[in-house]
């Protein structure tokens, strides 16, 4: 295993090895590979990489380090910062989990139930991708950085380049309430059924709602969030009729959660009122906060 000290050196490393993956905590990669899914030519170590350990403020946003563990993101002072975001790096898993489990590795490796990613959609996170240096690029000596949303990377849109990693992650501060919940079942320590993450932004007087778990990449129900975005009385305490609530959260469920045919099997019937119930009291946690 290589292990550079810098994104500068971490970049170079992948460059010269382009079958090399980076590994952060390792959490989904050695599961990976003691499942005999994943066999690694060779590994990139991006621990002792500092400047992606922590954070910054960066024009009313906050510059996240990928190398960010879910741990660090619970603590207080964080979680003051961006409280859906600490929500969901609290209920990654087990201790153990958290201490190694990073925001960059929960972003790269994609799964459905990454407690991050309806988060970071509903904030509609920016990433930021670092690699080899071009001419007329900005970056480092020997890089160049771009951006992309984060929901591009996954979808499978603006995948990443040989070379090229997620150095940062750069979400808006609203300074406004946001909530994150999670169903879980049967499927794992924690693992989440459904999840939702969804922030209030009074400044546009916009709701916005994503939904993880129930599909390969997090939902956002634009439809359900212009509607009740519309309802609320934004100049009045943010307040919302309790039925408007219940029909947001159906709203949410019917959007995230299709019907696959009819007679409409039992499970997705659960799935759906699952979906629907989160969506509801997020928003209801919202309003009220």
């Amino acid at each position: 295993m290589t292990l550079p000290v810098s994104l500068d050196e971490a970049v170079a490393a992948l460059t010269a090895m382009p079958a090399a993956v980076p590994v952060a905590g390792g959490t989904d990669l050695m599961a990976a590979v003691n499942a005999g899914l994943l066999r690694p030519a060779a590994l990139v170590g991006l621990g002792r990489i500092n400047e992606i350990r922590g954070w910054q403020y960066q024009d009313g946003h906050a510059l996240l380090g990928a190398g960010l563990t879910h741990a660090r993101m619970g603590r207080p002072d964080f979680a003051a910062l961006i409280p859906a975001l600490a929500a969901a790096a609290r209920a990654a898993g087990p201790p153990q989990i958290r201490n190694a489990g990073t925001l960059g590795g929960n972003i790269a490796t994609a799964a459905p139930t990454g407690d991050a990613l309806p988060v970071l959609a509903a904030l509609e996170a920016m990433l930021v991708i670092v690699g080899p240096g071009e001419p007329g690029t900005a970056g480092s000596a020997g890089t160049s950085s771009r951006e992309i949303p984060v929901s591009h990377l996954l979808a499978g849109r603006d995948m990443l380049r040989p070379g090229e990693l997620i150095g940062f992650v750069r979400v808006p501060l609203l300074h406004a309430p946001q909530v994150f919940l999670k169903a879980t079942g049967r499927t794992g320590p924690g693992r989440a059924v459904a999840s939702v993450g969804l922030v209030l932004d009074p400044a546009r007087r916009g709701v916005r709602c994503a939904i993880g778990a129930v599909a390969p990449m997090p939902l956002r129900p634009l439809e359900a969030e212009q509607w009740v975005a519309s309802l609320i009385d934004w100049d009045g305490g943010r307040s919302l009729a309790p039925e408007a609530l219940d029909a947001f959260g159906e709203y949410v469920a019917a959007a995230c959660v299709p019907d696959q045919g009819e007679p409409v099997p039992p499970g997705v019937l659960h799935l759906r009122r699952t979906v629907a119930v989160l969506a509801r009291r997020a928003l209801g946690r919202a309003l009220t906060s």
